[in-house]
């Protein structure tokens, strides 16, 4: 199956792989940021994939984000500038967060919600407000509905 390049961005914390989605300006780059920093100062391993351009592929039974290297440890900080973070080549994802801006977007998503790639395969999507003052304590307040446990 042939990678795809799409608009998102793609970290890692502890083992688990996180694909942020959504609209061009959407806050998908920030978010994440905001995840990385809330991990790190919990003391658990984070890095950034790729910020803007993730390359998608299928490795055995999993869906892997890597990066361009010309863009290797790169995140857009909108309205700060470009920072440099640490980085790894490549993860295997197991979650995409889909971002989303409140009042427009539903209430309540709906149940079992999944993000597909087409030609590759889907994850299981959790939307997250943009807004949201803690990103990384919502995630971990579903963890338990995607895999196991997550780091955090």
């Amino acid at each position: 199956m042939t990678p795809v390049n799409i608009h998102a961005t793609a970290i890692v914390i502890g083992t688990r792989g996180l694909l942020f989605t959504g609209r061009s300006g959407s806050g998908k780059s920030m978010l994440a940021f905001a995840c990385l920093a809330a991990a790190r100062r919990q003391g658990a391993f984070a890095a950034l994939v790729a910020d803007d351009r993730v390359i998608v592929s299928r490795h055995g039974g999993h869906l892997v984000a890597s990066r361009p290297q010309s863009i290797a440890g790169l995140i857009e900080l909108r309205g700060s500038g470009i920072a440099t973070m640490d980085s790894v080549p490549e993860a295997a994802l197991d979650l995409a967060v889909q971002v989303i801006s409140l009042p427009e977007d539903d209430r309540l998503p709906p149940e079992d919600e999944r993000f597909s790639i087409p030609d590759l395969g889907e994850l299981p999507l959790l939307r997250l407000w943009r807004g949201s003052p803690d990103p990384l304590a919502v995630l971990g307040a579903f963890a338990a509905n995607f895999h196991g446990e997550m780091p955090f």
